[in-house]
């Protein structure tokens, strides 16, 4: 009847459905506040799982030049080296909202350096999820198969140990672009208002830490075994400091406001004088 009388009638397709509405208002009135506890949040996640997956499991089951116990200790705790990928993942899917969150706090302090933070963060999370692969192959070799089939156990272990050493060289490659970040981050930490400076130098030191290790462990492996673990505490402290500091602490909200204040008014210069020109 109301197209018969002329009334249009409009496609419901074009309606935004009412969950998405509210979840797209309670993210774009979040506070500095809001943004700094739930990046903390997801940093306490990634780090417990990053832990589990990258920390303990390896010290668990890869034996260091011995494939063949290596892959036993795969075969017979493989649940557990599933639940280990499984938590890895979690880690690389927490990365990418981590990375945005970080941009949207810091970005009242430099937009372009915070950008570059995403892209470092990014490039890193894309590393370390391609890695995954490395990861699963063990288990792909290890299960045998008919393609397999031309190879001696000892073979097929060899290959799995291998799939493992590339994984861990992925992962110090990987560990090059994080220290970009953690250097950024550092920065854009030090010069802001309303997080200590401390955090951001501590996010230097870690990720000069990181950089040593990674150069150190392609430029000579055996060095690099001897700054481990002590390398890695400095890195894991700065990383602590900011996920505890956001969760616990957040962020200092009138500093920060006042900051994307000046920001703001920076942004309208420029785009005036842009205008003007």
């Amino acid at each position: 009847m109301e197209a018969q009388s002329g009334a249009r009638i409009e496609p419901r397709d074009h309606e935004p459905r009412r969950g998405v509405s509210h979840v797209t208002k309670w993210i774009a009135g979040a506070s500095p506040q809001r943004w700094a506890r739930m990046y903390g949040g997801l940093y306490v996640i990634n780090i417990v799982f990053g832990f589990f997956a990258i920390g303990y499991l390896p010290a668990m089951l890869v034996v260091s030049g011995n494939a063949a116990a290596t892959a036993q200790n795969i075969q017979a705790h493989e649940l557990l080296y599933r639940l280990g990928l499984v938590a890895h993942i979690i880690v690389v899917l927490t990365n990418i909202p981590m990375t945005l969150i970080f941009y949207e706090l810091l970005k009242v302090v430099n937009r372009k350096l915070a950008l570059l933070d995403v892209f470092f963060g990014l490039v890193a999370t894309a590393i370390e999820g391609a890695n995954l692969l490395n990861q699963f192959t063990p288990l792909i070799l290890l299960g045998g198969g008919h393609a397999l089939s031309a190879f001696t156990p000892e073979q097929v272990q060899a290959l799995a140990s291998l799939s493992l050493d590339s994984q861990a060289m992925s992962y110090t490659i990987q560990q090059i672009f994080y220290a970009g970040d953690l250097l950024t981050a550092g920065y854009l930490v030090f010069r802001s208002t309303f997080v200590p400076r401390a955090v951001g130098v501590g996010l230097w030191i870690g990720a000069l830490c990181y950089l040593i290790y990674s150069f150190a462990d392609i430029l000579a492996p055996g060095f690099a075994a001897h700054l481990v673990p002590y390398i890695q505490v400095p890195s894991g402290l700065a990383e602590c400091s900011l996920c505890l500091w956001f969760l616990v602490m957040g962020v200092n909200v009138s500093r920060w406001e006042r900051q994307a204040s000046q920001a703001s008014e920076f942004d309208q210069s420029v785009s005036g004088r842009a205008a003007v020109e």
